[in-house]
């Protein structure tokens, strides 16, 4: 079969049509995913709401169920206080009271004696009768009660028996605070650029708080107001909710104004915590998002445009340089590969593949006698399983690079390999073969006087080529004798070995 050469031509035409079809591609799909996302805006609304309106109510519940905690928290410590400081009269426990409250963060404290008087920092007065909660049926254990103060805004009372505390010759029978739902509103007044209203009901649908919900509720009765929006069925519901404190949401309009509301109850208090949000912001939002991604698109187009046209000059300009580019990376990959296969990664020498090679050349030029004078050294390093077995393997890796220092520094005219982890053979020609005894004498007074200090020590043997060798091997052999003999040597004279 006939294989047709690809062509830069053909290459050049691949190209173009592959860059029109992809132009093509990317503007059906931004117009579709731009109509898409119209398309499904008026469903994201309702999941959108209810899930940012769920997490808002929760979130302000939980801040008043945590502030009621902690003040119930400070209420304990208070008491443990007044049982400990033996006061005798009215002043002394106006001044603690005010200290306490200083102390604790205790807007409000109040202590209640056995004859229903109220006291606090500044007053005293009977409080039997404005409070209900303080009645033996109900003073049994903690009290959160709703007052409804004359001429003052709704307050949160927070009540606990004060059991066995006795001052000024009374026993006291509880300790109060109260918490003003005006600076409860200010605590949860983090409404997010006016997108979302709060407000706290009781059972019967009283705003406690006097916070507007959305254009239709106001600060009106929320079950007043709903009754006229919703039908009977989600009135009803509604009413339960709220009478069985359970939490739900539901979606109302009036007067094209459609608006989404999610009430929790708050635990303890017979409160109701209700957030709202016009969906006419939600759609505002997404819909801003939607003209934003269509700008984007078409902006998006027109550069796709312009960068298939810059490509496709830029294409027909490399094309001619391509084939010697990868060439030459081809060539250099080669070279790099060829060095990391031949060098050793620890000391930077050529390792034990490199002399394999080195050693079939050299083989060649013994056989053929095309070479005389040749030497080789076998080397090994004492102690180095010594230094790994009590120091760790990174010193026993210094230990390795230190030789090879050692070693390339007095043979720089050899071929030096590390041909095992601590063996190294040297290969002497030309200058270096000239020098060989000259330097192994001068190694190996220096190897002797590192005994005593401590230094690297290194036992080498050396050999030559002689009559009736056939290979470099046959000279390693004879070296690698005098190696061992060397090693005998120096470990008479004290020098660490594998057996120490």
């Amino acid at each position: 079969m006939k294989i047709k050469r690809v062509t830069n031509k053909t290459f050049v035409l691949t190209a173009a049509i592959g860059s029109i079809l992809i132009m093509l591609m990317v503007t059906v799909n931004n117009i579709w995913s731009v109509q898409r996302t119209q398309t499904a805006t008026n469903n994201a609304v309702s999941a959108v709401s209810s899930f940012y309106l769920e997490a808002m109510a929760d979130r302000r519940a939980k801040t008043i169920t945590n502030l009621i905690s902690n003040n119930f928290s400070q209420m304990e410590k208070a008491l443990t206080v007044f049982s400990d400081e033996g006061i005798e009269n009215q002043d002394q426990l106006r001044e603690m009271i005010g200290t306490i409250k200083y102390l604790l963060s205790l807007n409000r404290l109040a202590l209640v004696d056995e004859d229903d008087i109220v006291y606090t920092q500044y007053t005293t007065y009977t409080g039997g009768s404005r409070y209900d909660f303080l009645s033996e049926a109900k003073l049994k254990d903690r009290v959160i009660s709703t007052v409804f103060l004359y001429g003052s805004s709704t307050q949160l009372c927070l009540v606990i028996p004060a059991d066995g505390l006795t001052m000024m010759g009374k026993s006291f029978k509880a300790c109060f605070v109260q918490i003003d739902v005006g600076d409860i509103v200010k605590l949860l007044a983090f409404e997010e650029q006016g997108r979302t209203d709060f407000a706290i009901y009781s059972k019967n649908g009283e705003n406690l708080s006097d916070t507007k919900l959305g254009s239709i509720i106001l600060e009106q009765n929320i079950l007043d107001v709903t009754s006229k929006v919703l039908s009977d069925e989600e009135w009803d519901e509604l009413q339960k909710n709220f009478e069985k404190e359970e939490a739900g949401n539901l979606t109302f309009k009036q007067n094209d104004t459609e608006e989404t509301l999610y009430y929790v109850p708050i635990p303890g208090t017979g409160w109701q915590m209700v957030v709202l949000i016009s969906e006419s912001i939600i759609h505002e939002q997404i819909r801003g998002v939607s003209e934003q991604n269509l700008s984007f698109s078409i902006r998006q187009i027109a550069f796709t445009v312009i960068v298939l046209i810059v490509f496709a000059a830029i294409l027909l300009l490399m094309l001619r340089r391509i084939s010697s580019v990868q060439l030459q990376a081809e060539k250099e990959n080669s070279r790099n590969f060829m060095s990391m296969a031949n060098t050793d990664s620890l000391t930077g020498l050529r390792n034990k593949h490199a002399f394999s090679e080195y050693e079939t050349s050299l083989d060649k030029s013994i056989r053929d006698k095309a070479i005389e004078n040749v030497a080789v050294v076998v080397c090994d390093i004492n102690g180095l399983k010594h230094v790994n077995d009590t120091l760790g393997h990174a010193a026993g890796d210094k230990l390795i690079k230190d030789a090879s220092v050692m070693l390339c520094e007095y043979f720089s005219h050899g071929a030096v390999f590390r041909t095992g982890g601590d063996e190294f053979v040297i290969v002497l020609k030309g200058k270096g073969f000239d020098t060989r005894d000259e330097v192994m004498d001068e190694f190996n007074r220096k190897v002797e006087s590192n005994i005593s200090t401590g230094d690297v020590v290194v036992s080498i043997g050396c050999s030559t080529l002689t009559e009736g060798d056939e290979q470099l091997n046959d000279i390693f052999k004879r070296a690698d004798k005098r190696m061992y003999e060397r090693k005998k040597e120096l470990k008479a004279m004290g020098a660490i070995t594998r057996d120490t």
